[in-house]
């Protein structure tokens, strides 16, 4: 079982930064959503404490979060501001905000290679998915049912339909389907499993993000690294289960909602 974990905070937030009609945020909530730092909107406590526990709980301790240059608040904040008894926390500086295949490069130093597993800064996962998928043997990622997204989190269900399906061969991803057309939704209605970004690489994964092409968005993307590895033979991606609710910090609409679900959540670093 690894103990690394690897937090994907370097976005630009975008969608944070947009105004959200009634969304109902305090003035330090609003000024961190005016950066556009999801990871560090404040609920109490940042944001990205919240998952490091999680990740803690998990029984992973060896954490490193990717920020952007101008993120320097959060290397303060780890380094000099909070007391970590339970978990080391590292940052690596991804230059320029070019996708997040380009953002796990950032950490191919820090990872020393070890396995490790990548989680994107605004989600809040299940414990027991994070210990799951730690304790795999091969690459892999966690399926998330949209059954159980719907019934135990709080994304709204049209968002989460635009989520990425998954097509899986038993306990094996064969392919994520970003956009599926009516063939694919009708097959893959038998395997109703989204991708959440919930991940588990070993070092092959370097080589996947450095040859990846851009995706229609312009950006090096992780999914496309993977997928492109799957087809090539690079290596197979296993996965696990969940049936758990995620929590998703995208917008100020959410603010309230997941701080609601947060509340009496015990946080441990």
């Amino acid at each position: 079982m690894t103990e690394r974990a690897v937090v994907l905070a370097r976005g630009l937030g975008t969608r944070m930064r947009q105004e959200a009609p009634g969304a109902q945020l305090d003035a330090a909530q609003t000024a961190a959503a005016d950066e556009g730092l999801k990871a560090f909107i404040p609920i109490g406590r940042p944001f990205l404490d919240f998952i490091l526990s999680a990740l803690a709980d998990a029984g992973l301790t060896r954490l490193c979060v990717v920020i952007g240059p101008e993120h320097d608040v959060v290397r303060r904040y780890y380094t000099t501001e909070v007391t970590l008894s339970r978990i080391s926390v590292d940052v690596a500086v991804q230059a320029e905000p070019r996708g997040t295949a380009d953002a796990v490069l950032a950490v191919e130093a820090w990872a020393q290679g070890e396995p490790f597993l990548v989680v994107n800064g605004d989600n809040y996962y299940p414990v027991q998915a994070l210990s799951d998928l730690a304790a795999l043997t091969l690459p892999g990622l966690v399926a998330f049912s949209q059954k159980g997204l719907l019934a135990d989190g709080q994304i709204a269900p049209d968002r989460i339909r635009r989520f990425a399906l998954l097509d899986l061969d038993g306990n094996r991803l064969r392919r994520i389907v970003e956009k599926p057309d009516q063939v694919d939704a009708a097959r893959l209605q038998r395997s109703p499993y989204v991708s959440m970004n919930c991940w588990r690489f070993d070092t092959r994964i370097f080589e996947a993000c450095r040859s990846v092409p851009l995706s229609p968005r312009g950006e090096l993307e992780l999914p496309l690294a993977v997928g492109h590895a799957i087809d090539d033979g690079r290596f197979p991606v296993g996965v696990v289960f969940s049936d758990a609710g995620v929590l998703d910090l995208s917008g100020r609409a959410d603010i309230a909602a997941v701080a609601a679900r947060l509340a009496g959540v015990q946080v441990r670093l």
